[in-house]
């Protein structure tokens, strides 16, 4: 191989410059080196991105980009099939490698192999790098040899495993070549709505990986401490807000658990260490997460439990659509909802609640909400989405049971007690006393025309009764578990 032929480096969901395993190694051959990103959504099927993560993938684009350019190189981005783009660079550049890091979802993980193998027959080097993970799928097995179904074990068969390496540094410079190919722009992705329904996207968010590392110091500096407590209050910031920058690369779980670790040095006071490690099981769940995708790959789709996939579901658009657009009449359930739809993000508490909801008192399918997620939320990841949905609905690995039904009202008034989080994404309910706030319609008429709520117009009446929309999911659930 000649010793100045180009390396193609090519980037998907690891939009960073620091511990990029496929970067480090191509950086460090000294060979010239053409970052490339390849938009191709027709390859996901129906899991390409939806249009909470076209919005940050156009703006993590751009930060890596800059990235880039600060260290002396460029981004190339193509349209079109990758196997065909990354067979024109090759020609146009003269590569004779081409580097990437794996991705874990069923249908890329087939067009990877395809490509891999295409390209090898060709003469050309190809290398995959892991660089979403702390321990990929098929190194974690049980006793048996088998995957694991159950969090726990596995947990702690990865924390037996040692402590993940140190993250790999950025590159300080990266080597170009004498020529650059043509590029098309990000705005030519047309990623961007056309319809400005993100306003509210750019003050919640930093896309990039400056953004990365800026949520993950302030999470360090303050809300770790509390974080045990702290994470199931929507109505305060107890949680990282990492999961966009995880999924979409802009930083990796080695360098938040060399992070973490660095903070437990140098302070050990009991609330600190209690929420490092509630944080770093958090991260745990995402490990799970895919490797439940990579062992079961239908479960994107169909049950992990067969049993369930002849559930009677409703298929009731009426219902669906109140869910969607947070008028269900559960305060609880329709502030999530709409913080969903004004900043692509919903508290973790109250992702839980919703999806109970949906399918446990509508009777709606899992697939459903997962569909909404998909499409609203900026860290959707087939991964999460598939193992929190199949989790809460009782279908899938380490599942809630059949029993466990979310009541709205006490959820409402155990984790948001002073009403902080509805009053803000429900305002019309502002004015409603704490004790009614989260089941206005036990609220006389004199109490709801002192707070200008009315019933019917200003606020929905709830679309089901959660008591009997109990008994109902019990009687269709528990045919499950007499079935199991």
């Amino acid at each position: 191989m000649q010793s100045n032929s180009p390396i193609l480096v090519w980037f998907r969901r690891d939009l960073r410059l620091a511990d990029h395993a496929a970067l480090t190694a191509a950086v460090t051959s000294g060979r010239p080196v053409l970052p490339v990103f390849i938009w191709a959504p027709e390859e996901e099927g129906k899991w390409a991105p939806g249009g909470a993560s076209r919005w940050w993938l156009h703006h993590s684009l751009l930060a890596l980009s800059k990235e880039l350019e600060s260290k002396g190189s460029r981004l190339l981005i193509r349209k079109g099939a990758s196997a065909s783009v990354l067979r024109d660079l090759v020609e146009e550049t003269g590569a004779e490698a081409v580097y990437w890091s794996r991705l874990y979802d069923p249908l890329l993980i087939e067009r990877d192999k395809a490509i891999k193998a295409s390209l090898t027959s060709d003469g050309l080097e190809v290398k995959s790098f892991n660089s979403a993970l702390l321990h990929e799928p098929w190194t974690i097995r049980n006793k048996t040899g088998n995957p694991f179904q159950v969090f726990t074990p596995f947990w702690k068969n990865c924390l037996a495993q040692g402590e993940p390496s140190e993250p790999l540094p950025a590159p300080a410079s990266i080597p170009s070549p004498q020529k650059w190919p043509a590029t098309a722009s990000v705005e030519s992705l047309e990623l961007l709505p056309r319809i400005k329904w993100d306003t509210a996207f750019y003050k919640e968010w930093k896309p990039g990986e400056a953004g990365a590392r800026e949520q993950l110091d302030q999470f360090r500096a303050g809300v770790m401490a509390t974080y045990k407590e702290a994470r199931d209050i929507p109505g305060v910031v107890g949680t990282s807000r990492l999961s966009p920058h995880l999924h979409f690369g802009e930083i990796s779980p080695r360098q938040i658990w060399s992070a973490v670790q660095e903070n437990l040095a140098i302070d050990t006071r009991d609330g600190l260490v209690r929420g490092a490690e509630h944080f770093l099981r958090e991260v745990g769940w995402r490990e799970f997460a895919y490797h439940l995708l990579y062992h079961f790959p239908h479960t994107t789709d169909r049950a992990l439990r067969p049993e369930f996939n002849d559930f009677p579901w409703l298929q009731d658009e009426r219902q669906l659509k109140a869910w969607q657009k947070g008028q269900t009449g559960y305060p609880i359930v329709d502030a999530g909802l709409r913080e969903l739809w004004t900043t692509g993000w919903m508290h973790n508490r109250v992702r839980m609640i919703v999806a109970s909801f949906l399918v446990k008192d509508q009777l709606l399918s899992w697939q459903d909400g997962a569909a909404w997620f998909w499409d609203t939320l900026v860290d959707a990841d087939l991964a999460s989405n598939t193992l929190g949905w199949q989790w809460t609905a009782g279908c899938g690995a380490d599942a809630a049971p059949y029993f466990r039904i979310f009541n709205p009202i006490l959820q409402g008034l155990k984790f948001d007690p002073e009403g902080t989080y509805v009053r803000r994404w429900v305002p019309e309910l502002a004015r409603m006393p704490n004790e009614l706030l989260h089941k206005p319609w036990e609220a006389g008429p004199l109490i709801l025309k002192a707070a200008d709520v009315e019933l019917g117009k200003t606020y929905p009446h709830p679309v089901v009764d959660h008591g009997e929309a109990r008994d109902r999911a019990l009687a269709a659930l528990s045919t499950i578990k007499k079935a199991d």
